[in-house]
């Protein structure tokens, strides 16, 4: 009976490890199926102009403009960002442009 359950042991280890999944290499994360990795990610395109002595970098995604940033000669750089998509660039001053506020309508009287 031993002789039974030590050979039934032995070739079943094979089978019961190939049922397992390789594992990821150490250091890295798993990613699940379906969602985006970093290569998945495009990245925005930067153009670097220059006029008279304004700095001007035109921000695109996917070949849309969303965002110039403005550095003159003297004084901050500003901003002009498309919140939008309409190509409608309206300025802010920051580094980063204004929390868009929701302005839906919840209960008119």
């Amino acid at each position: 009976m031993h002789k039974l359950i030590i050979a039934l042991i032995v070739t079943s280890a094979p089978v019961l490890a190939a049922d397992k999944a390789p594992a990821p290499p150490p250091g890295s994360t798993p990613v699940p199926d379906g969602s985006p990795t970093a290569r998945d990610i495009e990245e925005p395109s930067i153009t670097i102009r220059h006029t008279g002595r304004e700095r001007i970098e035109e921000y695109r995604l996917k070949g849309k403009l969303y965002m110039i940033r403005v550095t003159p000669p003297s004084g901050r750089p500003y901003y002009l960002v498309d919140q939008l998509g309409r190509s409608e660039f309206t300025r802010h001053e920051g580094p980063t442009p204004p929390i868009a506020v929701p302005q839906w309508v919840i209960k008119s009287f």
